[in-house]
């Protein structure tokens, strides 16, 4: 059983708890829910960096990144920096994340928000919705087809942006259909996580203009970022670089200011 297998079979057992413990009409009734929420596909169509700054703890291939700054501090200064938007990963097992992160980073920002997490369920994106969110991560390596679908469907309901990871051209052709607003490209290999650019760049020419390009993982250096933004890229997901550092708000800003230049 690889990684990804071991974070999808915990995930479903989460998921089934929380099911039993707080009833989706329990989230229907956040004061969050009926908010309207920010087009982070908008917001990267119109930039000149295209910069989505990540709030990660920790992960499976890095063990503990940042387990120091508040995500409320990182968020106001991703916002400062100009960040297009702002992922916040929801995962506690196995990236030290939670929905209350999502929450207190819509307190502090209003920018687009994205809850990364391992999406397997509709009821996850009534959590996603009641907590703030305005971006839900799909990944095709773990949905069908037909459960893309569904959920696609639920979140234009909900009137939140869906960006879908795949990591290759298979996971591409098994899960593009109509309803999705960005395609992202994970450069990393979530079953043994190596991390290739090359990945975006073979995968470009196969994404229909109609979607948002977002190339997510291994991006480091601005020259990366510039290069895949001439070949059609919009988006960027950048975290580990950022929050490795001292203090990730002036860390993104010096990288937004440099791709911006």
């Amino acid at each position: 059983m690889d990684i990804l297998e071991k974070i999808v079979l915990q995930k479903k057992k989460e998921v089934a708890l929380k099911k039993l413990l707080i009833p989706s009409k329990q989230l229907e009734a956040s004061s969050l829910f009926n908010r309207k929420p920010l087009s982070l596909s908008q917001a990267l169509r119109s930039s000149k960096s295209g910069i989505i700054a990540e709030f990660k703890r920790r992960s499976p291939s890095k063990s503990v990144i940042n387990s120091i700054d508040p995500v409320q501090a990182v968020a106001k200064g991703y916002e400062a920096a100009g960040a297009c938007g702002m992922s916040v990963l929801t995962d506690t097992h196995f990236f030290g994340g939670g929905l209350e992160d999502l929450l207190l980073a819509r307190a502090s920002v209003n920018i687009p928000l994205l809850r990364k997490d391992f999406i397997i369920d509709q009821y996850q994106l009534i959590e996603a919705k009641a907590h703030g969110a305005d971006v839900i991560l799909l990944i095709a390596a773990i949905l069908s087809r037909d459960e893309i679908k569904t959920f696609s469907a639920l979140a234009k309901q909900l009137q939140l942006e869906i960006l879908l990871e795949v990591h290759n051209e298979d996971e591409l052709e098994h899960a593009l259909m109509p309803g999705l607003n960005m395609i992202g490209v994970n450069n990393r290999n979530l079953k043994n996580f190596e991390v290739s650019l090359d990945t975006s760049r073979q995968l470009v020419s196969r994404i229909p203009d109609e979607f948002v390009k977002v190339s997510e993982s291994g991006l480091s250096q601005v020259a990366a970022v510039s290069s895949l933004r001439q070949e059609g890229y919009r988006g960027f997901l950048i975290g580990e670089s950022f929050m490795a550092s001292k203090d990730p708000g002036k860390s993104a800003a010096n990288f937004i200011k440099n791709v911006e230049a």
